[in-house]
């Protein structure tokens, strides 16, 4: 007469058993397990296009920026857009016209988090959000920080004046605009104003979107003094202060 199993040798088959089962199921999953498995920390979220992201955050960002343009008295989408980032204020104001119309100001968001001080970023790792005129060049659908746009740093100028001063330290990059409330040398917009600006570049394209980021309104202050700064930085600050002077300030 055969003696019974022992009770750890059935649970030791029968935890054999769910742990083939289980992986065979992970190696054959169903798209439908694949959010259980993100959320579970199994897998890494999905990465998307941006017409992906889009379908997914436009809809609501382009109701919230369409009521944001109606209020303004600008067309939605607009023709082009600029971007203020002043760092002081704490600040990204958002510009807009239409087509052969003047620049109106939309809407002024609140930057829930940049570092660094007054004065440009000049290498990697200083913590400074840069100043200057920049572009748009590149949007990122799956960051980190929800979504975001890079701004153009290091540009031309701010690679000359490298090169004049023989700096040797790398520039840095990756300046982001982006979602969240936590950044370094970026501009974090917290999440529903990322998506919106970057709804509203998808809808106006990235080439009509210049960005001017100043340590503070220059039309309400003159440029700071500051201690060290390069000898390049009044012609920099001048050119700042006039494409600040071609928008309305706010409340005007």
């Amino acid at each position: 007469m055969a003696l019974p199993m022992p009770y750890w040798k059935l649970a030791l088959i029968g935890l054999t058993v769910l742990v083939v089962a289980g992986a065979a199921v992970y190696v054959a999953r169903p798209a439908a397990l694949q959010p259980v498995l993100v959320w579970l920390g199994l897998e890494p979220p999905p990465l998307l296009t941006i017409e992906e992201r889009i379908a997914l955050i436009g809809p609501a960002a382009s109701e919230r920026l369409a009521t944001k343009f109606a209020a303004a008295g600008v067309s939605y989408p607009p023709a082009a857009v600029t971007l203020v980032g002043l760092k002081a204020e704490r600040q990204l104001q958002l510009y807009a016209r239409a087509a052969g119309r003047a620049w109106r100001l939309v809407h002024s968001y609140p930057v829930l988090a940049a570092s660094g001080v007054a004065g440009p970023k000049l290498r990697e790792g200083d913590k400074q959000v840069p100043e200057g005129l920049y572009d748009i060049d590149l949007l990122n659908p799956n960051s980190k920080f929800s979504v975001s746009m890079r701004v153009s740093y290091p540009n031309d100028f701010d690679k000359a004046m490298a090169a004049k001063e023989k700096r040797q330290d790398p520039l840095g990059g990756a300046i982001m605009i982006h979602g969240r409330a936590s950044s370094i040398g970026c501009l974090a917009m917290g999440d529903p104003a990322a998506e919106e600006l970057f709804t509203l570049a998808y809808a106006i394209g990235i080439e009509n979107i210049k960005v001017i980021i100043a340590p503070h309104d220059f039309r309400v202050m003159p440029p700071p003094k500051i201690d060290k700064a390069p000898i390049w930085l009044s012609g920099l600050y001048a050119r700042i202060d006039s494409a600040l002077k071609a928008l309305p300030a706010s409340g005007s």
